[in-house]
């Protein structure tokens, strides 16, 4: 019962935030403290940083900003980083507050966008900023959710555009995940948009419990420890991975001798052993990540073919009934293709899968099935810990690493706690569990430490491109454009960064005071005599790199001077012996060439510099036909057979040369053991002691010396950067001072990460002359990026038209790259032409399954690909003004949108 001091307390708030009183009565449970705070922040009238747990309701802190903007006859954009959130979040919006009063722009919906509340993503705001569209007219809030966001490589830099570009009007209420800088990104905030109050939510609002599966048994990762001081690791756990790490020394004992090996207890759940045990402790529904595509289909093909089902029969009928109204709108003849019938089969058991290489269709079923309650299980790349709401009871981790593309590394603390988030649904579970499995060679120590650190920094990932420089300039010059982005995230954390390094500078100083004075020697200057014996050190290391160096450089023009069908000897690696040059590869700044050849095995393969410690020479020559295809089995065993027969009787030791160096010693090194011979503290007896603090002070003074540089550096950073953008587009005409010409007037309706590229073909007329599909097919490669490192570097192209333009696009790229090093920027990259004859084929209304077998490419890919591909050629139709490239870019997007492309919903 309410006492008479707390009626009064809610009496009083209610008219000093009526606002908030009556947002409050829209719910049937009661907010939490810091839901409360941060509403009455935003009633205040000031913009707000939420930095709180997954799963904890920050967001109905935006959604009160909602209810304030409509309450005052004000606008409020919601965005947010990915369509399918934007699009959940307009579902929401709408069942609360009506259909006519909210609004959706994502790119491939554009619903009631002059609505009084809009859902888009981030970047349609920037968009709008760019362009003073007249929606931004009375807005007063702008909701950023998962403002962490900012800190992505390629799309981070759009959230700090906005913050900064926003009108001062306008209060921003930005939600993040749990940072541990938070109070670093509030300040910011408070620096370019005033006052801003930053609240860290620590507490989960559903208490996560932690556990070890070891086989089919559940161990829990903490207990108490034995002084009841707080809790330490399980000692069960301990003693386990103790004793897989005796038996792996064991089993190596014994391979070393040759005996026979003990035999090691399997303690790795199987995936049907894991859902059976969480089905059993009545722990479902539950994620399992396991961060790679096929693992997650392959965990679907187990539990199938265990027959498991996790379903009533009056959930298995609603689930059908379900998927077969979300799915009518495929094609027939497509399902088959798809795996349709596996799919719902799956789901009706109540499992399935979900990653981006899914049907979108797919995966809203499994979305919605699953917090619905009705799917139990789901096998997730981590990619779902990033994506919509979906909760669940349990959250299981296979493995505490992933490949992050280049390697196999550790998940982090943050990763970690992003993943096992989502366990605990609020309102539904009074507890959540995350449940890692039993490997081998598992550290329950490292467990406990991703489970209980707390350290998941934002930093930013803010870089001028061509198209902000363009925009910035046009609207307020460049003295005023390089003054916005010094106010940027990224230059705020370098010049805080400054200050430590200014503080550490301060202690060095002190330090070699003191180091000096162990240096005092009776007989000369010991610092001067130290200094010659780090110039000699320094000297002899740089003889030994240009010796390095030019050994390197001899094999990168031994390979620059290779061509396709020159037969070589690959000297060491996996792929010794012979071979036959398919493509020679280019140069980059970092790899040197990389060419593509077939070895005499049949492996078609892009080598690398460590495969070629000396120099190599061509031992013949061989035609290679033009229809030769790397991915066709056939074909490379014919080549491979030419290749041997080809090389027959040639020695690949005829290449091998004594390569005689004469080894010089650097002048300087003789005079400098000279002066060492003659210095007076030469004959020190304390010569060495003196010589180890010497050179304690001269490691010290370069490292502080390196950090000076560092201060130089950093400061300004963004706005020199900004600075030689501007001078790239001064050369090539889209900018003429503190004017954007006509040119960089279509570069400002260019937002591709290749913006430049695309603005030079349309300058340049390069797609004049194609047809639609051929468009199409030629700026696919200006959106589309091979997944597989060994991808053959000549993919199919379909005409001779769009093979005559894709050379002309790279050579094009490449004079651009050059253009680039020397102003010091680098954003461009070689188009990639992989994707063009599915596109062409595509647009010539091939089947699905021509098309997904043509590029082995997975369903939820091509469609990803396709909408990418159809915003760039719409901002090509955009762009181009009047004429032929117009209404073929227009013509194109016809082609492209059909089928499974052309489907978009709501819940995508």
């Amino acid at each position: 019962m309410t006492s008479p001091a707390e009626k009064y307390a809610q009496t009083r708030a209610s008219r000093q935030y009526p606002h908030l009183a009556e947002f409050r009565g829209l719910y049937d449970f009661g907010l939490d403290g810091f839901q409360v705070e941060a509403c009455k922040v935003v009633e205040d009238g000031h913009g707000v940083l939420v930095a709180a747990p997954t799963g904890s309701g920050k967001t109905l802190v935006g959604e009160f900003a909602v209810h304030l903007a409509l309450q005052t006859g004000r606008k409020c954009f919601y965005t947010t980083p990915i369509k399918a959130l934007s699009n959940q979040k307009f579902s929401d919006l709408v069942e609360r507050y009506g259909a006519d009063n909210v609004g959706l722009l994502t790119g491939d919906n554009t619903i009631n966008g002059e609505a009084p509340i809009v859902v888009m993503t981030t970047e349609v705001l920037r968009n709008m900023l760019y362009a003073g569209s007249r929606t931004l007219d009375t807005l007063g809030y702008v909701v950023m959710d998962e403002v962490h966001y900012l800190a992505d490589r390629t799309r981070g830099a759009v959230w700090e555009e906005v913050i900064i570009h926003l009108p001062e009007s306008v209060s921003v209420v930005a939600l993040s995940a749990t940072v541990s800088n938070a109070e670093e990104f509030g300040d910011w905030l408070t620096a370019v948009r005033g006052d801003t109050v930053t609240i860290v939510e620590e507490r989960r609002p559903i208490p996560l419990y932690q556990h070890v599966m070891v086989g089919r048994r559940m161990y829990p990762l903490f207990e108490p420890s034995s002084d009841d001081s707080g809790v330490e690791v399980n000692k069960a756990l301990e003693r386990l991975a103790r004793e897989d790490w005796q038996l792996g020394r064991m089993m190596k004992g014994h391979k070393a001798k040759g005996g026979r090996r003990p035999r090691s207890p399997n303690r790795t759940p199987s995936r049907v052993d894991v859902v059976e045990r969480l089905d059993a402790e009545g722990l479902l529904p539950a994620i399992t990540f396991v961060f790679s595509r096929a693992g997650c289909a392959a965990a679907v093909q187990q539990c199938m073919d265990a027959r498991l089902t996790l379903t009533t029969p009056e959930e298995q009928d609603q689930i059908r009934a379900f998927v077969d109204t979300a799915c009518s709108h495929l094609p027939e003849e497509d399902l088959h293709v798809l795996g349709f019938h596996d799919f719902r089969e799956g789901l009706v058991r109540g499992i399935a899968a979900h990653h981006a290489g899914m049907l979108p269709t797919f995966k809203e079923c499994v979305e919605d099935l699953f917090s619905n309650g009705l799917v139990k299980v789901i096998f997730a790349t981590e990619t779902l810990a990033l994506g919509i709401n979906m909760p669940a009871r349990s959250v299981v981790i296979e493995k505490l690493s992933k490949w992050n593309g280049e390697t196999h590394a550790n998940i982090t603390p943050g990763e970690y706690t992003q993943l096992t988030g989502r366990a605990g649904r609020r309102g539904i579970d009074v507890e959540g569990h995350g449940v890692v499995l039993w490997q081998q060679g598992l550290d329950p120590k490292q467990v406990a430490g991703l489970a209980s650190t707390r350290t998941y920094p934002l930093n930013s990932s803010f870089h001028p491109s061509y198209n902000m420089a363009v925009n910035l300039v046009g609207q307020v010059g460049r003295v005023v454009a390089r003054e916005l982005l010094e106010q940027s995230f990224a230059q705020f954390q370098a010049d805080r960064a400054v200050v430590g390094l200014a503080r550490n500078i301060r202690k060095a100083d002190d330090t070699l005071e003191g180091y000096r004075e162990n240096v005092v020697c009776e007989l000369g200057d010991f610092m001067e005599y130290a200094s010659l014996r780090r110039e000699l050190t320094d000297i002899e290391a740089s003889g030994s790199k240009a010796r390095r160096q030019a050994e390197r450089e001899d094999v990168i023009s031994s390979l620059v001077r290779l061509k396709p069908g020159d037969v070589i000897h690959v000297p060491v690696g996996k792929f010794a012996g012979l071979a036959v040059v398919l493509d020679p590869g280019r140069v980059t700044d970092s790899e040197g060439p990389r060419p593509m050849v077939l070895t005499a095995n049949r492996h078609a393969r892009r080598l690398a510099m460590i495969d070629f410690p000396t120099p190599v020479e061509p031992l013949t020559t061989m035609r290679i036909p033009k229809s030769f295809n790397a991915r066709n089995p056939q074909a490379r065993r014919d080549l491979a057979s030419a290749l041997r027969e080809r090389a027959h009787g040639v020695s690949w030791q005829q290449e091998k040369r004594q390569r005689h160096q004469t080894t010089r010693e650097d002048p300087r090194i003789a005079a400098i053991r000279d002066k060492l011979r003659h210095h007076p503290c030469h004959q020190c007896p304390d010569r060495e002691k003196h010589a180890r603090w010497a050179e304690r002070y001269l490691k010290l003074e370069r490292e502080t010396q390196n950090q000076r540089g560092r201060i130089e550096q950093r400061t300004n950073t963004v706005a020199r950067q900004f600075d030689r953008v501007c001078e790239v587009l001064d050369v090539l005409g889209y900018l003429d001072g503190d004017e954007v010409t006509s040119d960089g007037k279509k570069l400002k309706r260019l937002y591709s990460d290749l913006d430049l590229l695309v603005s030079e073909c349309l300058r340049r007329q390069v797609w004049q002359d194609l047809d639609a599909a051929e468009l199409a097919a030629a700026v696919s490669g200006l959106t589309f990026t091979s997944r597989l490192a060994d991808e053959p570097v000549a993919p199919r192209l379909p005409t001779q038209q769009v093979r005559e333009v894709a050379a002309t696009m790279a050579g094009l790229c490449t004079d651009l790259q050059r253009l680039e090093r020397e102003h010091r920027v680098r954003f461009l990259r070689q188009p990639d032409f992989g994707f063009a004859q599915a596109v062409w084929q595509w647009c010539q209304d091939a089947s699905l399954d021509d098309v997904l077998g043509e590029m082995d490419l997975a369903a939820g890919d091509f469609v990803r690909a396709m909408k990418q591909l159809i915003d760039v050629v719409a901002q090509i139709a955009d762009a181009a003004g009047p004429g032929p490239v117009r209404d073929t870019a227009r013509e194109a997007l016809d082609l492209l949108r059909h089928g499974v492309v052309s489907y978009t919903s709501i819940s995508a």
